[in-house]
């Protein structure tokens, strides 16, 4: 059975009358076609199309027509060939009919790509049957995380050789394992930090970005385990181990945070709020008034770059107590960077923004506290910055001088007296204290400079 071809004159659906004789019935059917021999469609505004004559106008419409005469050849093709059929709805590739050309053998026309278009650089993986094929999804995901959480697989093997090794014998025993307690506690932390805070993408990110970093310091701790406690690689009186200094801070930790380390904040913060408001006054006096620069620059060039430290002898001399001396070396520590970034960021200040506020008004308080300070705030935060890392250096001198009570006393006392373990702690806790006031002294920075977010970077 062969296919009508497009070519051959389309049967009128329109059944012919019964009682027509042969010849008038052959001349109806003839005249129904185009007079060059085509169809309805070919036929032109002059042709015996029984489409309407807004269907021949309208492309679109031409189109839907062409695509449902399609649709019927496709039928009868599929009524012809059902062998062909159930292949082509099985997704075996079925051959074209006979008498009708293929897509590759039509002139003009490309043969149509597959469908399932394969990713470049990429080879489908074929599915292995049984049990490694289903494996295989498991074992990458735990490797993946073991690769995202190196901590706590290090704070786990610290904790392991802490339990299989024996100790030495030549650090005093400790009554609790304060060293193993330590390493399941930050270890169940840093492995509990992703559960708490899923919800929280960009600090997990940032979180995990450090996790090499934490599985670095839990290795070490382990290896100060096993050079001390374990085999006393290092001496024991200057070299104590990880339970000794972990016990002291637990056992004095009244003393040591609370009297010590009290008494160590109240000194600093007061000489830091001094040196720092005085550097700050110096600052604009200089970038605002020339005659204060003319006396003031001269000072601040001879006395800043003396280390406060070198003026302990004068100091004691000076001032009526070891207390008040130990301030104003704080406070001078504190003073010379901050005048000096104060006063240069306000130099610095574009000239227009002054000439600016002047035109509308402004008065030269309002020039100072509204153009000027907001503008060299970068600089400002950055000279106090460096105050601070300098008070904390003076800080330690002149408690372990003069000053009969604070960190750095307890520091020093505990070093005359040989007693090393309560030494570490008292650096344990300097760092940590000190690493939370830069921590807060940055989120007040951006807190205060969120104007210039992403514009200033340090």
């Amino acid at each position: 059975m062969n296919v009508p071809n497009k070519t051959i004159g389309k049967i009128n659906p329109r059944p012919l009358p019964a009682d027509l004789p042969p010849g008038e019935a052959a001349d109806v059917s003839l005249s129904r076609k185009s007079p060059g021999g085509g169809n309805g469609r070919d036929a032109g505004p002059g042709g015996n199309d029984p489409r309407p004559e807004a269907t021949l106008a309208d492309p679109r419409a031409k189109e839907s027509s062409d695509s449902e005469e399609a649709g019927k050849e496709s039928i009868e093709a599929s009524a012809a060939f059902p062998e062909a059929s159930e292949r082509g709805a099985s997704g075996e590739g079925a051959p074209a009919p006979a008498g009708r050309p293929g897509k590759e053998d039509r002139p003009g026309e490309r043969p149509t790509e597959p469908v399932a278009v394969e990713r470049a650089g990429e080879t489908p993986a074929a599915p292995e049957p049984g049990k490694e094929g289903r494996a295989l999804p498991a074992l990458t995901r735990l490797r993946n995380r073991l690769a995202s959480d190196k901590a706590p697989l290090a704070a786990l093997l610290a904790a392991v050789v802490e339990c299989a090794l024996n100790a030495s014998g030549k650090h005093p025993r400790m009554d609790r394992p304060y060293f193993l307690l330590f390493l399941l506690v930050l270890g169940a932390s840093r492995a509990l930090v992703p559960v708490i805070f899923g919800g929280k993408k960009e600090f997990l990110e940032g979180f995990r970005a450090k996790d090499n970093f934490y599985a670095a310091v839990f290795l070490l701790l382990c290896l100060l385990n096993l050079l001390t406690s374990k085999f006393t690689v290092l001496p024991p009186i200057f070299f104590p181990a990880p339970d000794r200094i972990l016990s002291v801070l637990v056992e004095d930790f009244h003393y040591l945070i609370v009297t010590c380390l009290g008494s160590s904040a109240k000194l600093l913060a007061t000489g830091f709020f001094l040196g720092a408001f005085a550097g700050f006054s110096t600052g604009i006096a200089i970038g605002f008034s020339k005659k204060a620069g003319y006396w003031l620059n001269p000072l601040i060039k001879v006395l800043g770059p003396i280390p406060p430290t070198a003026w302990i002898p004068v100091v004691l001399v000076a001032f009526p107590t070891t207390w008040t001396a130990a301030v104003f070396l704080i406070a001078l520590s504190v003073w010379f960077p901050t005048s000096v970034m104060t006063s240069s960021g306000i130099l610095n200040v574009q000239n227009a923004y002054f000439e600016v506020s002047s035109t509308l008004g402004a008065k030269r308080l309002n020039q100072i506290f509204r153009v000027g300070i907001p503008a060299a705030m970068p600089l400002i935060f950055t000279g106090l910055f460096s105050g601070a890392c300098a008070s904390f250096l003076t800080l330690m001198t002149a408690e372990m001088v003069g000053v009969k009570n604070g960190i750095g006393w307890y520091i020093h006392w505990q070093r005359q007296m040989l007693s090393y373990s309560n030494v570490y702690a008292g650096l344990i806790v300097i760092a940590v204290t000190f690493y939370a006031l830069i921590t807060l002294f940055f989120k007040v920075r951006d807190r205060m400079l969120v104007w210039q977010k992403g514009m200033i970077k340090w």
